[in-house]
Protein backbone atom coordinates (compact mmCIF):
# COMPACT_ATOMS: atom_id res chain seq x y z
CA UNK A 1 0.00 0.00 0.00
CA UNK A 2 1.12 3.56 -0.75
CA UNK A 3 2.18 5.89 1.97
CA UNK A 4 -0.61 8.18 2.57
CA UNK A 5 -1.24 11.96 4.41
CA UNK A 6 -4.75 12.53 4.86
CA UNK A 7 -6.86 15.46 5.40
CA UNK A 8 -9.71 15.60 6.61
CA UNK A 9 -12.86 18.00 5.52
CA UNK A 10 -13.16 21.36 8.09
CA UNK A 11 -16.75 21.53 6.44
CA UNK A 12 -18.00 17.70 5.59
CA UNK A 13 -19.97 17.75 2.77
CA UNK A 14 -21.15 14.82 0.68
CA UNK A 15 -18.52 15.26 -2.24
CA UNK A 16 -16.05 12.25 -2.56
CA UNK A 17 -12.48 12.37 -0.91
CA UNK A 18 -10.06 13.73 -3.50
CA UNK A 19 -6.73 11.74 -4.40
CA UNK A 20 -3.78 13.44 -5.47
CA UNK A 21 -0.82 12.07 -7.27
CA UNK A 22 2.05 13.59 -7.89
CA UNK A 23 4.60 14.10 -10.42
CA UNK A 24 8.41 12.73 -10.88
CA UNK A 25 11.28 13.13 -7.90
CA UNK A 26 8.30 14.57 -5.69
CA UNK A 27 6.31 13.61 -2.89
CA UNK A 28 3.24 13.90 -0.79
CA UNK A 29 4.57 16.34 1.08
CA UNK A 30 4.94 18.83 -2.09
CA UNK A 31 0.99 19.31 -2.05
CA UNK A 32 1.03 20.00 1.22
CA UNK A 33 -0.73 23.81 1.47
CA UNK A 34 -2.77 22.82 -1.50
CA UNK A 35 -4.28 19.55 0.38
CA UNK A 36 -4.97 21.76 3.27
CA UNK A 37 -6.83 24.59 1.27
CA UNK A 38 -8.78 21.53 -0.72
CA UNK A 39 -9.75 20.06 2.19
CA UNK A 40 -12.31 22.81 3.48
CA UNK A 41 -15.09 20.89 2.06
CA UNK A 42 -13.88 17.51 1.60
CA UNK A 43 -10.68 14.54 2.45
CA UNK A 44 -8.26 15.01 0.47
CA UNK A 45 -5.93 11.87 0.24
CA UNK A 46 -2.05 12.76 -0.65
CA UNK A 47 0.12 9.49 -1.23
CA UNK A 48 3.81 9.07 -2.40
CA UNK A 49 4.07 7.30 -5.29
CA UNK A 50 5.97 3.86 -5.27
CA UNK A 51 9.84 4.38 -5.54
CA UNK A 52 9.12 8.36 -4.04
CA UNK A 53 8.98 9.43 -0.51
CA UNK A 54 7.79 6.80 2.26
CA UNK A 55 6.31 4.20 -0.35
CA UNK A 56 7.84 0.70 -1.07
CA UNK A 57 10.40 0.72 -3.53
CA UNK A 58 9.23 -1.96 -6.05
CA UNK A 59 11.16 -3.35 -9.35
CA UNK A 60 9.01 -1.70 -11.55
CA UNK A 61 7.41 1.47 -12.27
CA UNK A 62 5.03 1.17 -15.01
CA UNK A 63 1.67 3.03 -15.63
CA UNK A 64 -0.42 -0.14 -14.99
CA UNK A 65 1.29 -0.81 -11.69
CA UNK A 66 0.94 2.69 -10.84
CA UNK A 67 -3.13 2.49 -11.92
CA UNK A 68 -3.22 -0.44 -9.20
CA UNK A 69 -1.91 1.54 -6.52
CA UNK A 70 -4.13 4.13 -6.93
CA UNK A 71 -6.89 1.87 -6.74
CA UNK A 72 -5.86 -0.28 -4.33
CA UNK A 73 -5.91 3.75 -1.89
CA UNK A 74 -9.16 4.34 -3.49
CA UNK A 75 -10.77 0.90 -2.47
CA UNK A 76 -9.61 1.41 0.93
CA UNK A 77 -10.93 4.94 1.24
CA UNK A 78 -14.54 3.57 -0.19
CA UNK A 79 -14.45 2.53 -3.54
CA UNK A 80 -14.61 6.25 -5.28
CA UNK A 81 -12.91 9.27 -5.55
CA UNK A 82 -11.90 12.25 -7.25
CA UNK A 83 -8.59 12.22 -8.73
CA UNK A 84 -5.93 14.73 -9.41
CA UNK A 85 -2.67 14.01 -10.53
CA UNK A 86 0.55 16.07 -12.26
CA UNK A 87 3.24 15.41 -15.21
CA UNK A 88 3.79 11.41 -13.97
CA UNK A 89 1.27 11.27 -11.82
CA UNK A 90 -1.42 13.11 -14.42
CA UNK A 91 -0.24 9.82 -16.60
CA UNK A 92 -0.99 7.18 -13.50
CA UNK A 93 -4.26 8.93 -12.59
CA UNK A 94 -5.82 8.39 -17.00
CA UNK A 95 -4.49 4.93 -16.53
CA UNK A 96 -6.33 4.77 -13.80
CA UNK A 97 -9.70 5.67 -14.77
CA UNK A 98 -9.42 3.90 -18.44
CA UNK A 99 -8.58 0.41 -16.67
CA UNK A 100 -9.75 0.11 -13.43
CA UNK A 101 -14.06 1.14 -13.82
CA UNK A 102 -15.73 2.76 -10.97
CA UNK A 103 -12.89 4.23 -9.12
CA UNK A 104 -12.75 7.67 -10.62
CA UNK A 105 -15.55 10.11 -10.56
CA UNK A 106 -13.87 13.46 -12.21
CA UNK A 107 -10.53 13.31 -13.14
CA UNK A 108 -7.84 16.37 -13.35
CA UNK A 109 -4.91 16.06 -15.66
CA UNK A 110 -2.16 18.69 -14.44
CA UNK A 111 -0.29 19.52 -17.17
CA UNK A 112 0.45 15.82 -19.44
CA UNK A 113 -1.28 14.25 -22.14
CA UNK A 114 -1.83 10.42 -22.68
CA UNK A 115 1.56 10.66 -25.20
CA UNK A 116 4.93 9.23 -25.13
CA UNK A 117 7.42 12.38 -25.22
CA UNK A 118 10.83 12.07 -26.29
CA UNK A 119 12.93 14.10 -23.72
CA UNK A 120 13.65 11.95 -20.16
CA UNK A 121 14.96 13.47 -16.82
CA UNK A 122 17.98 11.31 -16.89
CA UNK A 123 20.12 14.61 -16.48
CA UNK A 124 18.13 15.10 -12.68
CA UNK A 125 18.76 11.40 -11.79
CA UNK A 126 22.66 11.75 -12.45
CA UNK A 127 23.13 14.99 -10.64
CA UNK A 128 21.08 13.43 -8.01
CA UNK A 129 23.11 10.44 -8.11
CA UNK A 130 26.09 11.97 -8.11
CA UNK A 131 25.47 13.13 -4.50
CA UNK A 132 26.19 10.90 -1.62
CA UNK A 133 24.12 11.53 1.33
CA UNK A 134 26.66 10.00 3.80
CA UNK A 135 29.30 12.97 2.60
CA UNK A 136 26.60 16.01 3.48
CA UNK A 137 25.90 17.17 7.47
CA UNK A 138 23.27 19.84 5.87
CA UNK A 139 21.23 20.55 3.55
CA UNK A 140 23.12 23.36 2.78
CA UNK A 141 25.77 21.46 2.04
CA UNK A 142 24.03 19.37 0.12
CA UNK A 143 22.68 21.94 -2.03
CA UNK A 144 26.39 23.21 -2.68
CA UNK A 145 27.62 20.01 -3.86
CA UNK A 146 24.66 19.76 -5.69
CA UNK A 147 24.90 23.06 -7.66
CA UNK A 148 28.34 22.05 -9.16
CA UNK A 149 25.77 19.98 -11.41
CA UNK A 150 22.60 21.36 -11.15
CA UNK A 151 22.65 25.12 -11.43
CA UNK A 152 19.11 25.68 -11.54
CA UNK A 153 18.43 26.82 -7.46
CA UNK A 154 14.24 25.97 -7.95
CA UNK A 155 15.07 22.26 -9.12
CA UNK A 156 17.77 21.69 -6.23
CA UNK A 157 15.47 23.42 -3.49
CA UNK A 158 12.59 20.68 -5.13
CA UNK A 159 14.96 17.42 -5.26
CA UNK A 160 16.67 18.35 -1.57
CA UNK A 161 13.17 17.67 -0.18
CA UNK A 162 13.84 14.14 -0.69
CA UNK A 163 17.36 14.22 0.70
CA UNK A 164 16.64 12.72 4.14
CA UNK A 165 19.77 13.26 6.73
CA UNK A 166 18.01 11.96 9.38
CA UNK A 167 17.90 8.45 8.37
CA UNK A 168 20.98 6.57 9.35
CA UNK A 169 22.66 6.45 7.08
CA UNK A 170 21.80 9.36 5.39
CA UNK A 171 19.52 8.55 2.14
CA UNK A 172 17.23 9.92 -1.22
CA UNK A 173 13.72 9.07 -0.77
CA UNK A 174 13.63 8.25 -4.26
CA UNK A 175 14.52 5.11 -5.56
CA UNK A 176 16.90 6.19 -8.33
CA UNK A 177 18.50 3.69 -9.82
CA UNK A 178 14.79 1.81 -10.66
CA UNK A 179 13.85 5.29 -11.89
CA UNK A 180 16.90 5.49 -14.19
CA UNK A 181 15.88 2.02 -15.02
CA UNK A 182 12.58 2.70 -16.29
CA UNK A 183 12.83 6.34 -17.38
CA UNK A 184 11.72 5.08 -20.66
CA UNK A 185 8.07 4.02 -19.64
CA UNK A 186 7.93 6.62 -17.23
CA UNK A 187 8.14 9.11 -20.08
CA UNK A 188 6.50 6.74 -22.68
CA UNK A 189 2.87 5.84 -22.77
CA UNK A 190 1.48 2.27 -22.34
CA UNK A 191 -0.88 2.61 -24.92
CA UNK A 192 -3.62 1.83 -23.39
CA UNK A 193 -7.14 2.26 -24.98
CA UNK A 194 -10.32 2.24 -23.62
CA UNK A 195 -12.53 5.45 -22.74
CA UNK A 196 -13.45 7.11 -19.59
CA UNK A 197 -16.82 9.01 -19.73
CA UNK A 198 -16.33 11.44 -16.57
CA UNK A 199 -15.74 14.59 -16.11
CA UNK A 200 -12.03 15.35 -17.27
CA UNK A 201 -9.91 18.22 -17.06
CA UNK A 202 -6.46 19.24 -18.46
CA UNK A 203 -4.89 22.07 -17.12
CA UNK A 204 -2.00 23.06 -18.67
CA UNK A 205 0.58 25.75 -17.89
CA UNK A 206 0.60 28.62 -20.42
CA UNK A 207 4.35 28.82 -21.25
CA UNK A 208 4.63 24.86 -20.75
CA UNK A 209 4.78 22.56 -23.94
CA UNK A 210 3.48 19.24 -22.59
CA UNK A 211 0.08 19.32 -24.22
CA UNK A 212 0.17 20.34 -27.30
CA UNK A 213 -2.40 21.14 -30.12
CA UNK A 214 -1.54 17.91 -31.78
CA UNK A 215 -2.57 15.65 -28.86
CA UNK A 216 -5.81 16.44 -28.73
CA UNK A 217 -7.35 14.16 -31.15
CA UNK A 218 -5.86 11.02 -28.45
CA UNK A 219 -7.31 13.19 -25.43
CA UNK A 220 -11.01 13.24 -26.68
CA UNK A 221 -10.81 9.92 -27.93
CA UNK A 222 -10.36 8.57 -24.67
CA UNK A 223 -11.38 11.03 -22.61
CA UNK A 224 -14.51 12.31 -24.58
CA UNK A 225 -16.04 14.87 -21.74
CA UNK A 226 -12.80 16.42 -21.53
CA UNK A 227 -12.32 19.87 -20.51
CA UNK A 228 -9.08 22.42 -21.38
CA UNK A 229 -7.87 25.14 -19.17
CA UNK A 230 -4.85 27.05 -18.89
CA UNK A 231 -3.18 28.96 -16.74
CA UNK A 232 -1.96 32.22 -17.74
CA UNK A 233 2.23 32.82 -16.67
CA UNK A 234 2.57 28.99 -15.61
CA UNK A 235 5.17 26.63 -16.70
CA UNK A 236 4.80 22.72 -15.97
CA UNK A 237 5.22 23.30 -12.41
CA UNK A 238 1.69 24.97 -12.70
CA UNK A 239 0.30 23.70 -9.03
CA UNK A 240 3.82 25.88 -7.51
CA UNK A 241 3.83 28.64 -9.56
CA UNK A 242 0.59 29.80 -9.44
CA UNK A 243 -0.81 28.00 -6.62
CA UNK A 244 -4.19 30.11 -5.96
CA UNK A 245 -5.05 30.00 -9.39
CA UNK A 246 -4.78 26.37 -9.36
CA UNK A 247 -6.65 25.54 -6.58
CA UNK A 248 -9.61 27.82 -7.73
CA UNK A 249 -9.83 26.06 -10.95
CA UNK A 250 -9.31 22.37 -9.74
CA UNK A 251 -12.65 23.41 -7.10
CA UNK A 252 -14.72 25.10 -9.60
CA UNK A 253 -14.16 21.70 -11.73
CA UNK A 254 -14.76 19.47 -8.85
CA UNK A 255 -17.78 21.07 -6.85
CA UNK A 256 -19.45 21.73 -10.75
Amino acid sequence: MLNMTLYKAETPSDAPPLLIAHGLFGSARNWGVICRRLAETRKVIAVDMRNHGESPWTETHRYPDMAADLAEVIAAQGGQADVLGHSMGGKAAMALALTVPGRARRLVVADVAPVAYSHDQMQNVDAMRSLDPATVATRGDADRKLAEVLPDAGLRAFFLQSLDLRADPPRWKLNLDRLAAEMPHIVGWPGIEGRFEGPTLFLTGELSHYVRPEHRETIQRLFPAARFAELKGAGHWLHAEKPRAFEDTVRVFLDA
